[in-house]
């Protein structure tokens, strides 16, 4: 074998290996004891490598115990439920407060849950500050688990949605301290400080979401913005 043959098989193979391993942090087959990241930590503001650190949650639920605590969060694990259907969840939580924000939430994985904690203590509570004056105080719960496929494309039939895994939450809308309400169908797409609001929310909700979209992306989704940590990404 020449030596530039080898020299292309080897590059081959390294990159396949790297690949191997950028899947095996992304989708959180490599444990946190065996992770060159550091733990999430809700009282930190993001930093470098969110994702994979977010990942390594998936199935560790004694590192789900230790980052998912009050003030940041009140949630409490529920035991799994696996069925032959592909659906139901593996270290899940019940979430009744995020961020100061209330949200009765009977199903969530461990690893959104993180990343909804992020978002709105991080992104949604300070811009809500900025430009209202007041915290979130209420958001509205329109969909966690679901045994379904994905909706909103002929294309999608027989694919699992990330709600079916508990994996995926809906929001339809929100209220603040001072009792302004508003909600992603009358307000979204509306030239306001309301919808750019909803709009600039959406948007940093990307960094730790792998999907997120809202009213922009397909009439299934004209009255919430649907957040997941699936195998896919769009932010729109």
């Amino acid at each position: 074998m020449r030596r530039s043959s080898r020299n292309f098989l080897r590059v081959v193979l390294a990159a396949l290996l790297a690949v191997v391993v950028f899947a095996a942090f992304c989708f959180g087959v490599v444990p946190q004891r065996f992770s060159p990241f550091a733990p999430i930590d809700l009282a930190d503001p993001p930093t470098w490598f969110l994702d994979p650190r977010l990942a390594a949650m998936r199935n560790d639920p004694d590192l789900c115990r230790a980052v998912l605590r009050a003030p940041h969060i009140v949630a409490t694990p529920i035991p799994d439920k696996v069925q032959a259907n592909g659906c139901g969840w593996t270290n899940a939580v019940r979430v009744r407060e995020v961020g100061g924000a209330e949200l009765g939430l009977e199903q969530l994985t461990c690893e959104t849950s993180a990343a909804l904690a992020l978002w709105v203590e991080q992104d949604l509570q300070p811009l809500a500050l900025s430009m209202f004056g007041s915290r979130v105080t209420w958001m509205q719960d329109m969909g966690t688990y679901s045994c379904r496929n994905m909706i909103g494309n002929k294309r999608w039939v027989n694919l699992r949605s990330q709600h079916a895994l508990a994996n995926a939450v809906d929001i339809g809308g929100l209220r603040l301290a001072n009792g302004k309400h508003m909600s992603i169908a009358k307000d979204y797409r509306a030239d306001t400080p309301e919808g750019r609001f909803l709009r600039a929310a959406h948007m940093r909700a990307c960094r730790y979401f792998r999907v997120a979209i809202g009213p922009q992306f397909n009439a299934a989704h004209r009255d919430h913005l649907h957040f997941d940590r699936g195998i896919f990404t769009r932010c729109q």
